[in-house]
């Protein structure tokens, strides 16, 4: 199955912005459980709404990820009261450092997850519209910052393609003969990045970049269904950081293992869920009303 049509990104900029910002920001901050859980879930719901089938390789690499960071963080951090074994001279291994270590394990894939979805949401003509007139130039350098990983990981597999038409793929031989094939990999990306930026800073300096005063373009438009999701989208954020400021999103890892359960610990967690999920639902939604029209013809 192909790449689905992503309608959450038809919307205006600001409404991307906006719900990235808030699901980075909460994200790396808050390490309840429940925040954890919803995070993650809403995260690969959408993830798969945009790539379909083909999302499934990259989630099903990120359980050996979080499997991985999980056990390894009890290894550097002892504490904790209840011990599971103890290694290396008696270095205890414990319950409450291996909760925390799969709290942060799962932090890290649920960013990784966003930061997957948004590079197809948030386009660098958005980000330009955004940002190009408060900050054109670090606004420019960004841009090609986040294009710069895309154009890459094309290029590689395109040379890597080449090089195992003939036998030299970076996979192939013994040891000796794949690190130097992995680095005549690397070399030759290395030209073309260095070729590339000469290339392009040539080519805007012939068309005038920065001799005058900058202009923009754009086709974005504010309408009705933009206005409307934004309020939702402020209310919900509003309510999770009243909650979280309440006290209903601690939690206590180490030495013991300590959470809250209260009525702000509820509440934060439903408007968290439903924020988390409006991309998810955007999507459904627009998938279940395209079904129904094409039922009718």
């Amino acid at each position: 199955m192909n790449e689905k049509r992503d309608t959450f990104s038809s919307f205006h900029p600001v409404i991307s912005f906006l719900f990235y910002a808030g699901a980075f920001i909460l994200g790396m901050m808050l390490i309840h459980p429940a925040f954890l859980l919803l995070s993650a879930v809403m995260a690969a719901s959408y993830y798969l709404t945009v790539k379909g089938r083909r999302g499934i390789r990259f989630l099903a690499g990120m359980v050996p990820m979080f499997v991985a960071l999980s056990l390894i963080n009890p290894l550097f951090n002892t504490y904790g009261n209840r011990v599971l074994f103890t290694w290396m001279g008696g270095r205890p291994y414990t319950v409450e450092a291996l909760c925390y270590g799969m709290a942060l394990a799962a932090m890290v894939v649920t960013i990784l997850l966003w930061f997957a979805s948004y590079s197809q949401v948030m386009t660098s003509d958005k980000f330009l519209y955004l940002f190009g007139r408060i900050a054109p130039s670090v606004t420019l350098i960004l841009t090609m910052i986040l294009r710069l990983i895309p154009n890459y990981e094309k290029r590689i597999s395109q040379i890597s393609g080449a090089r195992r038409g003939i036998g030299m793929a970076a996979d192939t031989g013994d040891n000796r003969e794949k690190i130097s094939h992995g680095m005549t990999i690397v070399s030759a990306m290395t030209s073309w990045a260095l070729e590339g930026g000469i290339v392009m800073a040539d080519s805007m300096r012939s068309r005038g970049y920065g001799t005058g005063k900058r202009t923009t373009f754009s086709v974005y438009r504010f309408e009705g269904r933009d206005k409307g999701l934004l309020i939702l989208m402020s209310v919900l954020l509003a309510t999770v950081i009243f909650c979280c400021v309440m006290g209903g999103s601690s939690a206590s890892y180490t030495p013991e293992f300590s959470i809250n359960t209260g009525i702000y610990t509820v509440l934060g967690a439903v408007a968290y869920g439903i924020f988390l999920t409006i991309p998810t639902a955007v999507n459904i939604t627009e998938d279940i009303i395209w079904h129904i029209l094409r039922s009718k013809i």
